[in-house]
This record gives structure tokens, sequence and C-alpha cells, in this order.
């Protein structure tokens, strides 16, 4: 059986640094293959790391509008948009899936709004703070091709785990 973590786009690849393009109504049933994958990702990546809430499809290879998201319970997100951001930020040392044992310190928005759709098309939004803000901005980088290590402020703020 192949290890999931083959699937994993690491550090360096050119497909993390595109933007996303959003999904379509029509792509739903592929979109939940693609959230298959993601998640046997998530899992290994759990197993291996005891680490990881969340993924972004540019992170196994698909360049779709789209998370995966394994917090208390698995959501789909598709066409995810943050609005609302909080004035008030707060620094954390972030970590990534594509870079497991690099820490970067970065600021992120204390709060935020999130919308998105699920593989029914059914429309959410969600409040998020603190920690589930902070990594929803991450995964929504993601989408915009944009890694923790890009928003670091000074070359100091990175580190090994």
């Amino acid at each position: 059986m192949p290890n999931p973590l083959e699937h994993l786009i690491m550090l360096g690849n050119p497909l993390l640094y595109e933007r996303c393009k959003e999904v379509e109504p029509s792509e739903t049933d592929d979109m939940r293959e693609v959230a298959d994958r993601m998640e046997s990702v998530l899992l290994a990546f759990r197993e291996k790391y005891q680490a990881g809430r969340a993924i972004a499809a540019p992170q196994v290879g698909v360049l779709k509008r789209m998370i995966y998201w394994r917090v208390k319970e698995p959501v789909v997100m598709l066409n995810p948009v943050l609005s609302d951001l909080s004035e008030e930020m707060f620094s954390l040392w972030d970590d990534c899936m594509s870079f497991p044992n690099l820490l970067v310190r970065l600021k992120r928005h204390r709060y935020c709004t999130l919308r998105f759709r699920d593989l029914d098309w059914q429309e959410h939004e969600w409040q998020l703070a603190d920690d589930l803000s902070e990594l929803i901005q991450h995964e929504y980088d993601h989408l915009d091709g944009i890694l923790a290590t890009m928003r670091a402020e000074n070359p100091q703020d990175l580190r090994w785990r």
C-alpha cells in the first residue's frame, strides 16, 4: 500500500506558489476524490508528526480553492472567502505540513469571518477566533500561493522544530 505522504507537496515545489482556481459546481464529484486524498495525507501526517488540523488542495498537487479541515469533525471547504479580518493581530510560531520541521514566527488576525460551500454546494459562514482564525488564514494563504515562510517578519523568524 503506498504511503499517503508521497502525495504531500513539499517546500520548493512550484505548485505551492500558484494561485488556485475556483471549484465549479460541476466539479464536486471530482473534489470528493481530492478530499479523500487530502484526508489520507492529513491522517498519515498526524500519525507521523502528531500534528495537522487542515490541509489545502495545492499541498496535494491540486490547484483548486479547497481546504480539508479536521479539527473536531471533517469539513470540506470549497471556494472559501475570508472577510472581517480584525485589526487586532497576534504573533505565533506557525508550522506547515509542507515543511514539517520548520517553524516560522509571524502575525495573524485574531478574528475573521469565513464563507464557503461544502461538497453538496451548501453555503456556510463561520466566525473564527484565535487558533482557528490563524489556522484558516494559513490554509487560505495556500490557495493564493502564499507560504508562512513568506510572512516571516525578518530572517530570524525561522527555526527548526
